[in-house]
């Protein structure tokens, strides 16, 4: 069912019933061959698509591409959009960057082999730069982020011996099984509506506080039992929730008083800089997990550890890390993403392009914030580097809990699809918005200017 949060009264919900019908018919009429696609896949793809994920998109069938270049797509039916969304982080670097794609041609003709079970190079090369940017020495590679949390989590039970992890309410660390919990409405923890057979009930292996709640994390850390903490240092997947000040330095010294490790998910902070929030902030996690964009969109996926979470990890006489401990896969490490990895972290996603990126994020942020003091609406933008992201409230939610009370799916639909409508691709899980390389000023003032458009209809 729709939330209507208060902060949104002042929308006239007739009105918005009205718009967002007719926001559907169109979608629906313009689009029939995406339809056409989504009626065929019925029978060939489970809910008819090869990931269900993409249920998730805006309108009654999801939109086909046909191709990606930059910060364009072209959807089957011919449409050219200026892509927000950017595979929802995974093609951060554009679709198809030049130098990637280069890259990958080259390993294909001169040297081949996709995978081999063999480490290259590349790798090599791949580990001391993520090194450099987030200030940890040692490194193995996955998939997918999920992957890489899924693994660090266990080689932190490993080396700890202690049965709890910690995450934060309403995280977003991939299909982690242990962190799909959350605060309960008693504030205590329970398993996440809706989770998909999980093995156990995830209180089992699993705390759960609040964001920016420094009093329930040190009760929670307390009693000694958590292996580890783990968290983005801004929440981004509920609508981004920033840390107050001083809260992620107490974090730290809440782990490092009750001996437990913290691990930083990059994933989506990444958009903060070629550190993301570990570097830009200065931070000193015991270990960090980055994936979606390191590789252009090439499933890549890394984890780095401290000296010392290394030597403990290796030290293990019991620990089966070679076989089938459970850490690791085939296609892990293997040579293709290995080389689109190293061609991205050395020509694309670099600090002029950062600087460039970060920018057009601000330009925009300054374009939404102008449209909503215009028309006096009760929302705000906030940005984390290249991400920028409005939200249907007017007070900035400090937690998860607060930001998933904040939420207007009715609203969220019918920006989705009036922007998709007119050309522009924004995040389908929520408003957000990253910039790419490829991203330029008029498509910055193209969104502005839709937006505009679509809140002032809706306000009039």
């Amino acid at each position: 069912m729709a939330t209507t949060p208060a902060e949104s009264q002042t929308i006239d919900r007739g009105r918005l019933h009205v718009l967002l019908e007719r926001e559907r018919r169109r979608y629906a009429s313009e689009h029939p061959r995406s339809r056409e696609l989504s009626r065929q896949a019925q029978t060939t793809l489970l809910a008819g698509v090869p990931m269900s994920m993409m249920g998730m998109l805006p309108g009654a069938f999801p939109l086909f591409f046909e191709g990606a270049r930059g910060d364009r797509l072209t959807d089957v039916d011919g449409h050219s959009l200026i892509d927000f969304c950017l595979g929802d982080g995974g093609a951060l670097t554009g679709h198809s960057p030049a130098a990637v794609v280069e890259a990958v041609h080259r390993h294909l003709d001169e040297q081949g082999g996709l995978t081999t079970m063999l480490p290259t190079a590349d790798a090599v090369i791949v580990g001391a730069e993520l090194g450099r940017r987030f200030g940890l020495p040692l490194w193995q590679f996955a998939l997918t982020a999920t992957d890489a949390n899924r693994w660090v989590l266990r080689l932190c039970r490993m080396v700890q011996k202690r049965r709890y992890v910690l995450v934060f309410n309403h995280c977003y660390h991939g299909s982690v099984d242990e962190t799909i919990v959350m605060v309960g409405p008693d504030g205590t923890p329970m398993a996440k509506p809706g989770n998909v057979g999980p093995q156990i009930d995830p209180i089992q292996t699993t705390k759960v506080v609040e964001f920016n709640d420094l009093d329930a994390l040190s009760a929670a850390l307390a009693p000694r039992d958590v292996a580890a903490v783990l968290m983005e240092p801004v929440m981004t997947n509920i609508g981004i929730v920033l840390p107050e000040p001083g809260f992620l330095e107490a974090v730290r010294a809440l782990c490092d008083e009750s001996g437990t490790l913290l691990i930083d998910d990059e994933t989506h902070t990444l958009s903060a800089g070629i550190g993301g929030c570990t570097r830009a902030y200065g931070l000193h996690p015991d270990l960090v997990t980055v994936g979606k964009a390191i590789a252009s969109g090439i499933p890549m996926a890394a984890y780095g550890v401290s000296a010392e979470m290394g030597e403990r990890i290796l030290a293990d006489p019991e620990a089966d890390l070679v076989d089938t401990g459970g850490v690791g896969g085939t296609l892990a490490g293997n040579a293709l993403s290995s080389a689109a990895a190293r061609a991205t972290l050395e020509r694309v996603l670099t600090e002029p392009n950062y600087e460039h990126m970060v920018a057009l994020a601000t330009r925009y942020s300054a374009g939404v914030q102008a449209v909503i003091e215009e028309y006096a609406m009760p929302w705000m933008v906030l940005q984390l580097g290249a991400r920028a992201e409005y939200r249907f409230c007017a007070k900035v939610p400090r937690s998860g809990g607060e930001s998933w009370a904040a939420r207007d799916a009715e609203l969220d639909e019918f920006m989705h699809l009036s922007l998709l409508n007119r050309g522009i691709f924004t995040t389908p899980f929520h408003n957000a918005a990253l910039m790419c390389p490829e991203t330029s000023a008029a498509d910055v003032d193209r969104h502005t200017a839709v937006f505009t458009e679509v809140v002032g209809e809706l306000r009039s």
